[in-house]
């Protein structure tokens, strides 16, 4: 495998923590170049470490991680969907600036497990897995980044239906994701 198709592999892993960083800096009042980059390094991180794992773990439970990757994301991902939207219809709008360990090693998780399949795969294809969990993280950290400070911005300008709209769309990259693996 050439670098090109590392990059795009990396690319396509980091698209559902994009997604995700949008949504964390839509619910975000007051964001901090600090805290986007914590955010960031949150998803860069274990969208690297999940490969690796991945990796290591090779052959050996390659049928059962493939059956239930999908299932854990997709519960994950629309638990914190539904919550919030919940807060979205909560009678005092509720803003969460805080990027605590809970919340985002729960998020990280979540939008990493694929990347736990490709590294199962990368063991199988004779990869370079620390130049590629290098790249794979790095290229998330930018993402998520970036994806933050817009979250951040557009949610100013939507105002109280910020959450609503990120509960959505992590309910609909849930779905996404079962729907991919069921067909």
């Amino acid at each position: 495998m050439n670098l090109l198709e590392i990059i795009v592999i990396s690319i396509s892993l980091a698209m559902d923590a994009f997604a995700v960083s949008i949504c964390k800096g839509l619910s975000m009042k007051k964001l901090s170049i600090k805290n986007a980059m914590i955010i960031g390094a949150y998803f860069g991180f274990f969208q690297g470490l999940m490969p690796l794992i991945g990796f290591y773990l090779g052959s050996i439970f390659t049928g059962f991680l493939e059956s239930i990757t999908y299932i854990i994301a997709t519960i994950l991902l629309t638990i914190i969907g539904i919550g919030m939207i919940k807060e979205s219809f909560a009678s005092e709008e509720k803003q969460n600036d805080q990027v605590n360990f809970k919340t985002m090693i729960v998020l990280a998780i979540a939008t990493s497990i694929d990347a736990l399949v490709i590294g199962i795969s990368f063991a199988f294809l004779k990869v370079n897995i620390f130049t590629s969990i290098i790249i794979i993280g790095l290229i998330t950290l930018i993402l998520s980044f970036f994806g933050t400070i817009f979250g951040n911005k557009l949610g100013g300008k939507l105002g109280s239906k910020s959450n609503l709209i990120g509960g959505i769309v992590l309910i609909g990259i849930a779905l996404k994701i079962l729907i991919q693996n069921i067909l």
